[in-house]
């Protein structure tokens, strides 16, 4: 009994360890779930492939979806769907690669337009938009695989019509590898990705043979377009009306930037502005858009005009895998089955590239932000809570293709948008008046796509509105949880700083905290005076005056510039700069019992007015309880009370 209960206490620490490898617990810099440190980059084609896992997946739903929405229309309304990708997606993504080579994507670009507490509300916004998009890339990915399974001729009876559980499956397989390592990412998308295409080449040309030899099925197909939309221009303006359900071939591109660490680039790049970085980018989003481009048209025409319009509606052979379809019709049952497998194959990993999108933002921003646990810097719990989710998803929406289609084009659209918007203003700021022009145009065709998703499929803000929600009480509640970390990152002293140190550590080191008003010698005077009366102290030889100024509390980890001055010929002071008083003063205290190994004491005067009020302040201005809070710091920073700074308050 005594043996079974020591293993299982050995074996908790053991499962935590396993759980926070690879944990960062300072790491301004975020690797990403397959970006190991000193990991070798790639080739931007090879890099592609990991993008293109989710962008040309697409090609297994889209123009299902597209015949569905549009029916007749579909190739021209998929025309449109081509030009907005190749005029608007395409432009905004190579600037955005211009602007943020580390692969923060166009979010990082908005939060540099904005600061403070309105800036970190934003990004938890776009984070939740972001998170429908990732998640419902992985749940729709999922439920269209299973599609492909069901329908599939050699795929047993007894196992049809269980496709929540088919979909479970492949979700929780899925979840498995990121648990276990996703060094390989990159070697397995460049194999999927050129089997897939070489596959739907074969099943895209031989539809267009078929087309191009049977004129009378393109005669049926004019004939309809003709007899349900007679005039030409309304004909357009159908289609640019049903643009926006089509928005899921525009996935992708936030992803194709967000893996830029990964791209090879020239040996003399300059970290701030690798060059090599960015023109394989480049490369990378132009390639995969033309690429999407030209299967987008012709799947388009093939599927259109040799598919029964009802066999693309719910429950028809057709709905989810209108390629698949022609495979199985056209090119055998062994060929389509072959098919199947790769198709299911790619949504699958279509899931691990979304995955993987949200391992790379989620821990480069709510934990540095205070708004996550510090867990949340590691990768296995997140995956946990992701896959969670995704079968959370699956489960309501019933793991259905078309019901999530929406949700889906929501997330896809809003981090198109915010792109569009993030580079008009950069261009803006750079005094770039056609390209602020262009990109502006841009911007509001996206902002007109979005909100006509949204007033056509509501469900899409509704499940982002959900995630924005829970994102939103994680944050306040992880940054209450948090609020007696310590959060400097890192301390840097200048000479007269530590000149300062020096004198004082040969006797006692007596810090005496200062919110600066006018500084001037009154000020200094009538401050000491009355620190000597409250703690009756005899003398001032060794008193330091220590000020910090809060630039930005929104911030939660900084990192400390500490500058020593002497004022008015008499008497010394350290100026900080931090998000945080009591976290600065913190971590000074600490920094400066580690380097003169002596206690420093530090003096505080007690803070007028309701201690709750002055907490909250604490919380949203980073200054108002400064000395219990400087004090429940050090105690959590510094188990031990006799290594611990002396706190005195007056």
């Amino acid at each position: 009994m005594a043996v079974a209960e020591k293993a299982a206490g050995a074996g908790a620490p053991r499962l935590r360890t396993w759980l926070m490898s690879g944990l960062a617990d300072r790491s301004q810099q975020h690797q990403g779930p397959h970006g190991q440190p000193g990991e070798q980059p790639h080739t931007w084609w090879k890099v592609m492939c990991l993008t293109g896992v989710d962008y040309f997946s697409t090609l297994g739903y889209q123009p299902g979806i597209a015949a569905l929405a549009a029916g007749v229309l579909s190739p021209i309304a998929t025309l449109v769907l081509v030009l907005v990708t190749l005029l608007g997606a395409l432009p905004v993504y190579r600037r955005v690669a211009v602007d943020s080579p580390h692969g923060e994507g166009s979010i990082a670009m908005l939060v540099k337009l904005l600061s403070f507490w309105k800036g970190k509300l934003f990004v938890l916004v776009l984070l939740g938009f972001a998170a429908t998009d990732f998640i419902i890339t992985i749940t729709l990915s999922a439920a269209d695989a299973t599609a492909h399974v069901d329908e599939n001729p050699f795929w047993p009876d007894s196992l049809r019509g269980h496709e929540v559980i088919v979909t479970l499956v492949l979700l929780a397989a899925l979840g498995a590898i990121f648990l276990k390592g996703f060094t390989e990412a990159i070697g397995i998308a460049v194999v999927l990705v050129g089997v897939y295409l070489a596959l739907n080449l074969v099943v895209v040309a031989d539809g267009l043979w078929r087309v191009v030899t049977h004129p009378r099925l393109v005669e049926d197909w004019t004939s309809a377009l003709t007899t349900q939309h007679g005039n030409p221009a309304l004909i357009v303006g159908i289609a640019l009306l049903v643009f926006p359900k089509l928005a899921l071939g525009l996935s992708g591109f936030e992803t194709g930037v967000a893996v830029m660490p990964h791209i090879k680039g020239d040996e003399g790049d300059v970290p701030a502005r690798p060059q090599g970085r960015i023109r394989g980018a480049k490369k990378l989003l132009t390639v995969a858009a033309g690429i999407m481009s030209v299967f987008l048209i012709a799947s388009s025409i093939v599927t259109t005009v040799l598919i029964p319009q009802e066999a693309f509606q719910s429950g028809g052979p057709a709905n989810g895998r209108a390629l698949a379809y022609l495979a199985h019709e056209y090119l055998g049952t062994v060929f389509g089955t072959v098919y199947d497998i790769s198709t299911i194959a790619i949504l699958w990993f279509a899931g691990a590239s979304a995955m993987a999108g949200l391992l790379n933002l989620v821990p480069r921003y709510l934990p540095r932000y205070g708004m996550a646990p510090s867990w949340a810097r590691a990768v296995r719990p997140l995956v946990l809570v992701f896959t969670g989710t995704a079968f959370l998803i699956t489960w309501i929406f019933d793991a259905d293709v078309d019901a999530q289609g929406g949700a889906y084009a929501t997330g896809v659209l809003v981090l198109i948008t915010s792109a569009a918007t993030a580079v008009t203003l950069s261009a803006r700021r750079r005094g770039q008046r056609g390209l602020t022009v262009a990109f502006g145009i841009i911007s509001v065709i996206f902002v007109y796509t979005t909100i006509a998703n949204v007033v056509e499929r509501p469900d899409g803000v509704k499940i982002a509105g959900c995630f924005i929600a829970a994102i939103l009480a994680v944050s306040l509640i992880s940054r209450i949880y948090r609020a007696f970390e310590l959060r400097v990152t890192h301390i840097e002293t200048d000479e007269v700083a530590d000149r300062f140190l020096r004198e004082c550590g040969r006797r006692q080191i007596r810090l005496v905290a200062n919110e600066p008003d006018s500084r001037d010698a009154a000020e200094y005077s009538a401050k000491i005076a009355q620190i000597l009366a409250d703690n009756d102290m005899a003398d001032d030889r060794d008193i330091v005056f220590v000020e910090v100024t809060v630039v930005d509390a929104s911030d939660f980890e900084t990192e400390l510039q500490v500058r020593g001055e002497v004022l008015h010929h008499r008497y010394r002071v350290i100026t900080l700069e931090s998000s945080s008083v009591p976290s600065a003063l913190g971590a000074l205290l600490l920094h400066i019992r580690d380097v003169t190994n002596r206690r420093p004491h530090i003096y505080f005067e007690w803070t007028e007015g309701n201690p709750a009020v002055n907490f909250i302040r604490y919380l949203i201005f980073g200054q108002g309880e400064v000395a219990p809070v400087t004090r429940e710091m050090l105690r959590q920073a510094e188990p031990d009370r006799n290594r611990r700074p002396h706190v005195h308050v007056g």
